[in-house]
């Protein structure tokens, strides 16, 4: 299956590379045949594209709308109205995570998904090549995100979030190279789905790939497997489930049918403890091969800590992609930059200059410039046209005529004690530079205004790893304001004429963050959908979280 499954992803691979010699002519192609397929519907005779015959044409007649502006149609398609949005039928819908603001609904149609399963393939072909290029073995993947849908629409859609639904509308092949059974994916509780995969993947010795949504799940997974490894073997050997983990009971019975007792597997790996002191995924699976797990944004903070539990196993992002759309297709372990998807959706990107404009001009996909940012457009089958989905890249440069491009913040979500507008893509640089310069590792920060509204300053709130002591807060501190000051011009200028206060650092409590993960996490939001805010202007946000240790400069 494996091997099958190499042969098919680096065929689409070949075939996607091919593309990317004639961006121009792929997305102009695109776009032309989704405006002959979406034309009749109630948003298509809105915006007039029957009329539309070329590029020029779309980009000067269509505006530029943000969510709200389609709210009222995807309400109604929702509420189970049809040819609102698209003309296909519905197989569900996507919801976001809602931490940027309200939830939004995304139709999932056959179409749609085929496309995002595509891309997909396309980034496992580019992997699973430099695997055997390096001659990493293959093996199966162990993966622990939930595949249940959220819920019901009054229109009797499901819906449920991007994360589920693309492994559960995704090619059904790919299920038989799991080294969890596929119902340990349905699994609701996240503590217990974690154990149950983890328990069958133990014994799988050649897992070859593990994949989580961000890299801070990643992590939670070997905190998961830190915690639990006594119990993990004694059941390894057993061939049993905990009877104290909240399972669904038919959940339980199929799971409960299938695990077997493995005492020689569990052997060897309490050896390996014995030996050691420490069980590391690489100690369990010696045949990894990489980590598959979103690259861009505030990643690069949580791959510090990666090497305590991987070595130096490398990390493939797969796809730059959100519930709205698949932006990018990931082609290299050592780079964080993803191929513009251009078989995927059209799209244009608005210049710095024009931010402000209520209607800017944009660029085409071939008329970016390297080390620019940008936000991103995207139009596709998801009903969306010159969508401004408030993503900002960087281009660091091309793959034939494809940009390659960054995810680095999402606009609106900025910390301003004035005007400044420090963004996560700022912070999260600069106390990764302080982290490193320190020697120090954090289990995750998060920046916040002081209760003082006039000169107010920044609170840097971190929890330090145990086994990794911050000797000199003071210095950390210091370094910290220096960093962020050259990150952000704006925010130098301001501290240096004294329109922000210094800041201060709050060394917080063992399991602080634990406790802010928990909150963050909505009413029918899975666990794999959170994305934790680094910044936040909400001066309440840490409320309740107990400070060890407040440093002042």
């Amino acid at each position: 299956m494996l091997v099958l499954v190499s042969l098919v992803t680096r065929r689409l691979r070949d075939q996607f590379i091919r593309k990317t010699r004639r961006v121009k002519a792929v997305q102009e192609q695109f776009l032309l045949e989704l405006l002959r397929v979406q034309e009749t519907t109630e948003v298509g005779q809105v915006l007039g594209l029957s009329k539309i015959q070329t590029v020029d044409q779309f980009r000067e007649q269509v505006p530029i709308w943000p969510y709200s502006q389609y709210n009222p149609y995807l309400q109604r398609v929702a509420n189970g109205e049809h040819n609102i949005v698209t003309p296909d039928p519905l197989i569900g819908l996507n919801v976001t995570s809602g931490t940027t603001g309200d939830r939004k609904f995304i139709v999932v149609t056959k179409r749609s998904q085929r496309l995002i399963n595509r891309t997909n393939q396309v980034a496992m072909g580019f992997a699973l090549t430099l695997a055997r290029q390096q001659k990493r073995p293959l093996g199966q993947l162990l993966v622990t995100t939930a595949v249940i849908s959220t819920g019901v629409t009054q229109g009797g859609i499901p819906y449920g979030h991007v994360s589920s639904s693309g492994l559960r509308l995704s090619d059904r092949i790919y299920r038989y190279v799991f080294s969890q059974p596929y119902d340990a994916l349905k699994i609701s509780n996240p503590v217990a789905r974690h154990y149950v995969c983890l328990l069958f993947a133990m014994n799988k010795r050649h897992t070859g790939l593990i994949g989580a949504t961000f890299p801070v799940l990643v992590l939670r997974l070997c905190d998961y497997l830190d915690r639990f490894r006594d119990r993990l073997l004694d059941d390894l050997a057993a061939g049993t489930i905990p009877t104290d983990l909240s399972i669904e009971p038919d959940l339980r019975q199929t799971l409960e049918r299938l695990i077997r007792p493995q005492p020689r597997r569990a052997a060897e790996l309490r050896q390996i403890l014995k030996d050691t002191g420490t069980l590391t995924p690489r100690q369990i699976w010696p045949d990894l091969a990489f980590v598959i797990t979103a690259k861009g944004g505030t990643s690069n903070f949580y791959f510090q800590r990666f090497a305590d539990h991987f070595g130096d196993l490398p990390i493939f992002g797969g796809t730059y992609a959100s519930a709205e759309a698949t932006f990018g297709v990931h082609w290299h372990f050592e780079s964080e930059g993803a191929i513009l998807a251009i078989d995927n959706g059209f799209f244009e990107f608005i210049p710095a200059d024009q931010w402000q404009v209520e209607q800017p001009k944009t660029l085409l996909a071939t008329e970016v410039k390297v080390g620019e940012f940008y936000r991103i457009l995207i139009t596709n089958y998801a009903g969306f046209y010159r969508y401004d989905l408030g993503d900002v890249v960087e281009v660091i440069g091309f793959y034939e005529q494809a940009p390659l491009i960054v995810f680095r913040y999402r606009q609106g979500g900025t910390l301003s004690a004035t005007t400044e507008k420090t963004t996560e893509y700022h912070a999260t640089r600069a106390l990764q530079a302080a982290q490193r310069d320190h020697g120090v590792q954090l289990k995750d920060f998060c920046i916040t205004l002081s209760e003082q509204i006039t000169f107010a300053y920044y609170v840097i709130n971190v929890e330090v790893s145990a086994d990794s002591p911050l000797e000199d807060p003071q210095a950390f501190l210091d370094q910290c304001d220096r960093y962020l000051q050259l990150e952000n011009a704006s925010y130098g200028e301001k501290r240096t004429s004294g329109e922000i206060g210094e800041p201060r650092l709050r060394l917080l409590a063992p399991g602080s963050f634990t406790i802010l993960y928990a909150r963050q996490i909505k009413p029918g939001m899975t666990d794999a959908q959170l994305k934790f805010p680094h910044i936040s202007g909400d001066r309440s946000f840490m409320d309740g979280i107990e400070v060890e240790q407040e440093i002042v400069l």
